[in-house]
């Protein structure tokens, strides 16, 4: 992925006044996609609104980074369960 798509992460802490760590923390844990060089760290842009909601998570709900991993955990087998869901009311649409 090109340097176009991605914004610095030092650059997002900034204009999100959050620390640099929050996000190497999430990159660490596996919850952010970014690529690193040699003196810093890249989010790609589809990643954003993902991070966004991880940033209100930590500081405004103080929610450390194990319980966003349980809270995107949980989240995404939600996800997979309404899709399972519409994929059924569709086959059986098909047979009514």
């Amino acid at each position: 992925m090109s340097t176009a798509e991605m914004i610095a992460a030092t650059e997002f802490c900034t204009h999100y006044q959050i620390e640099l760590s929050f996000i190497q923390s999430l990159h660490q844990s596996g919850l952010l996609q970014a690529e690193s060089s040699e003196t810093n760290l890249f989010i790609p842009l589809d990643q954003v609104p993902s991070l966004e909601k991880m940033i209100r998570l930590r500081y405004e709900m103080d929610i450390n980074i194990e319980g966003i991993e349980t809270i995107t955990h949980l989240l995404q087998q939600v996800a997979d369960l309404q899709q399972q869901v519409m994929q059924l009311k569709n086959k059986l649409g098909f047979y009514e």
